[in-house]
């Protein structure tokens, strides 16, 4: 809802960020009215009135869309714009997924880059998450019997699937038949406590005021205030302004909607550059938290926080950290701020520089044998844990994302390159201190890419840490006249004082990804 300033995105045809306006009515008749027109042609009723393989799924907005778009390309099913919305939000809210449900697989949604996955067992890893992300299947909940179809339509669209690479040396039809199916309707069953406490959950009201902080790698901290608009059910209009730490005010407006009582999706536009969100809201409708990210480069983005305008919260301190026997200005952002500011032990308030009820601005001096770690920071009442960090010096420096990848471009087609980004998190022995200004350069990553000259070929690390990657191949100046693929290594480094600390990640600069769909 602000943060990054450019990119790329490229999914399928997905409406969970359309412009509130288009949702149209999303509930009762008119929503039943859809489904026997466009699915019950097919879809049989069951007994108790649902619809056969739709009543036994559960499904994020995004998992229903998918299943929409499938049914469009792949069955000719006709549904206009309006109709779409209108099912993937009746479908979401009524068989969506509770927060506890989606919990341990938000990554997916917010399209968080370089996450390494570790599916529930090793053979489910084989079978489930060789072609797509482990969470698409943990974003489902199905009963066994559709589980097991689920096992037929794959095989049935992908004929080949038991004889591609890790099926071929395994039984995988009588794996995929018998003993996928329980297994999956046992960690991913249609009925669940959780789903059956959340079902109920009346949709809050958003309309208001809120403040928000983030940040975003390469550009930095943020925060703003943002007012929402009701615009019908669980669809709103919104005003923002915000700024990066040391910058101008920018200001921007945006629509979004609410799915299943607690999953918002919204698209952004600050000057000519838009966002989408994919955010969590809490039950009690006061806060949100999730990740921003370009609409056209979600390796681009970061985290987000927003409350609403009331009560007296602590949201962030900008800087972050301060070393020992040292001292800065420090910024705390928050709701209804007020009071002595004590930032722990060993740290000194110096001067107030300003004072309001949404940002607190302290001289702050660290005592040269103050504590290292994370502190409390309080402002007269209110406070938050692990906000702020005194540290002594930087041991080393991590990069992050750890491993990732980036995507060639098409030389003028309808795919240009997928960058990635990067930022450098300092730490002082096992204490991390947080993201630091750092200069960002690559190398080969190993002697097989020293002898292809990757470095020379894959594409341009900016000093920010945005990595643009060359034009598709194939390259003459390459040897074998290979792509402008490359495995490099990535150096982050950091200044502490008069020295500089290094650190490295890895970065797979590949082919394009042809079929992107929201959920990986």
């Amino acid at each position: 809802m602000g943060g990054p300033m450019g990119g790329r995105w490229l999914a399928l045809a997905t409406v969970a960020w359309a412009a509130a306006g288009a949702i149209g009515t999303a509930h009762g008749q008119d929503a039943q009215a859809v489904l026997g027109a466009r699915c019950a042609a097919c879809h049989e009723r069951t007994a108790d009135g649902g619809l056969n393989r739709i009543s036994q799924v559960r499904k994020t907005p995004e998992g229903w869309d998918m299943t929409i778009v499938r049914m469009m390309i792949m069955h000719g099913v006709e549904v206009t714009p309006d109709e779409r919305h209108t099912l993937v939000k009746y479908l979401a809210d009524t068989q969506g997924l509770a927060p506890a449900e989606t919990k341990d697989f938000r990554y997916i949604l917010e399209r968080q880059p370089g996450v390494i996955e570790t599916p529930a067992t090793e053979e489910l890893g084989t079978m489930c998450a060789r072609c797509h992300s482990w969470a698409r299947v943990a974003l489902q909940r199905r009963t066994e019997a559709d589980w097991l179809k689920n096992v037929h339509f794959h095989l049935g669209q992908f004929p080949t699937i038991e004889y591609q690479a890790l099926g071929r040396d395994r039984n995988w039809w009588d794996i995929a038949s018998k003993e996928l199916p329980p297994k999956l309707a046992e960690l991913f069953p249609l009925k669940t406590p959780a789903w059956d406490a959340w079902k109920g959950h009346a949709s809050p009201d958003l309309s208001g005021e809120w403040r928000f902080v983030g940040h975003t790698a390469g550009q930095g901290d943020y925060q703003g205030k943002v007012t929402i608009t009701s615009q019908g059910k669980d669809t709103y209009a919104y005003k923002l302004r915000f700024a990066y730490d040391g910058g101008k005010e920018l200001e921007g407006t945006g629509n979004g909607i609410l799915y299943t009582g607690y999953e918002w999706r919204s698209r952004t536009k600050v000057g000519d550059q838009v966002s989408l969100d994919v955010f969590e809201v809490s039950a009690d409708g006061n806060r949100m938290s999730g990740r921003d990210f370009a609409e056209d480069a979600d390796a681009i983005g970061g985290p987000i926080t927003i409350v609403r305008e009331q009560g007296s919260h602590v949201l962030a301190v900008h800087p972050p950290y301060l070393k020992t026997g040292e001292s800065a200005e420090i910024a705390i952002h928050g709701v209804g701020l007020s009071g002595d500011v004590n930032l722990g032990d060993g740290v000194s308030i110096d001067k107030v520089v300003s004072a309001g009820p949404d940002t607190v601005v302290v001289q702050a001096s660290a005592a040269p044998d103050a504590a290292v770690g994370a502190r409390a920071v309080k402002v007269g009442g209110t406070g938050a844990e692990g906000l702020f960090t005194v540290y002594h010096q930087i041991d080393k420096v991590t990069v992050e994302p750890a491993y990732t990848i980036a995507r060639v471009g098409d030389n003028g087609g309808p795919l240009p390159p997928v960058p990635a980004q990067f930022d450098a998190i300092a730490w002082d022995g096992s204490v991390r201190i947080g993201s630091m200004p750092a200069t960002f350069s690559v190398d080969n990553f190993d002697q097989a890419a020293a002898d292809m000259d990757d470095v020379a070929f894959a594409g341009q690390m900016q000093p920010s840490g945005l990595f643009m990657p060359a034009g598709a191949g194939p390259n003459p100046k390459r040897p074998f006249h290979t792509n402008n693929a490359g495995n490099l290594k990535v150096i982050a480094t950091v200044k502490d004082g008069e020295r500089t600390v290094t650190g490295e990640g890895q970065l797979l600069v590949t082919v394009q990804r042809w079929n992107d769909p929201p959920i990986r």
